[in-house]
């Protein structure tokens, strides 16, 4: 007895022939990768060139050697810190007795001029999760950093810095971070780390906060010469070199003249020959200084200076 195939249901048939016409519509599943077009090309990055190779230059820095051995802190004297608790420590009682404190830091415990002592603070600069005592002791022109650490039931004094007034100063983790401004466009930072023992400098360097002046050009001292400033240098040319004034027998200056035709510059003549019984024009030679200013009234003209002089005919002489 022989049995027929089952046949599947037509809603069945229909949803399995319609899947391949769905992917290839475009209907995506999770993770199906499509075409986005072309990628973008990938620039190189730039490369130093450097600029006069052959030229000798200085090396580069390298790490400084090991450090020289400095004793260890100590304590303190005559000063206990029950738990540990550097916040109940009374600040002026400390300082009074740190011998690392100078005698013009100690004035400052008394009332004077330009002198105070800034409220503690209190962070975490050893990484053994207990706070560090910070103290600034403000003189007349510096400040002085002071910073304690407890070790048992006493304090140790493991920095001690001088800085400029009105200094910044913050923590990044437990290290102890510096800003001191040397100009007005630039900055020290400086950054302190624990040893083990105390607080040592680990970095140092300047940073630029604002645009670099650039010197002022040197004004040029050919006399004639004009110097090539830049605009906004703010540099002052150098004056004009002082020329004497030479005036003509009518009185008149060379290069005077009116009307929109007249020239901007006439050339001196060449002095002319008076003819016997004629007098002599009075020529100035030279002008005040330009320090003073120049108060001369023009001259009237004399009388024979008006009338036309005739110039001698011009003798030729043959040389065999």
């Amino acid at each position: 007895m022989s049995t027929a195939p089952r046949r599947a249901p037509a809603p069945l048939l229909a949803v399995l022939a319609a899947a391949p016409l769905a992917l290839a519509v475009g209907c995506g599943a999770p993770g199906e990768l499509r075409d986005h077009g072309a990628a973008e090309a990938v620039a190189r990055p730039p490369a130093r060139m450097p600029l006069w190779p052959g030229q000798d230059t200085a090396p580069s820095p390298e790490p400084a050697g090991p450090r020289t051995p400095e004793p260890a802190p100590q304590p303190v004297p005559d000063l206990t810190v029950p738990g540990q608790d550097v916040a109940t420590v009374d600040v002026r009682t400390l300082l009074a007795k740190d011998p690392g404190v100078s005698q013009d830091e100690r004035r400052a415990l008394d009332p004077c001029t330009g002198c105070e002592i800034r409220p503690a603070e209190h962070r975490d600069l050893t990484g053994d999760g207990r706070p560090e005592l910070l103290v600034v002791v403000g003189l007349v022109d510096t400040d002085v950093l002071h910073v304690y650490t407890a070790a048992a039931d006493r304090l140790l004094p493991v920095l001690r810095v001088q800085l400029l007034k009105r200094f910044g100063a913050e923590t990044l983790g437990t290290d102890l971070l510096l800003y001191e401004s040397t100009t007005s466009w630039s900055r020290t930072i400086r950054r302190y780390s624990w040893d083990g023992a105390r607080l040592v400098l680990a970095e140092q360097k300047v940073e630029g906060v604002g645009p670099v002046q650039e010197p002022e050009p040197t004004p040029s001292t050919t006399p004639g010469e004009r110097p090539n400033l830049r605009p906004g240098t703010g540099a002052t040319p150098a004056p004009w070199p002082s020329v004497p004034v030479v005036r003509r027998p009518d009185g008149s200056e060379p290069g005077s003249g009116s009307g929109a035709g007249a020239p901007t510059a006439t050339p001196v003549p060449a002095p002319r020959v008076p003819q016997p019984g004629q007098p002599r024009p009075v020529v100035p030679t030279a002008a005040p200084t330009a320090q003073q200013p120049l108060t001369q009234q023009p001259a009237a003209p004399s009388p024979a200076a008006q009338q036309p002089t005739a110039q001698p005919p011009a003798r030729s002489e043959t040389t065999p």
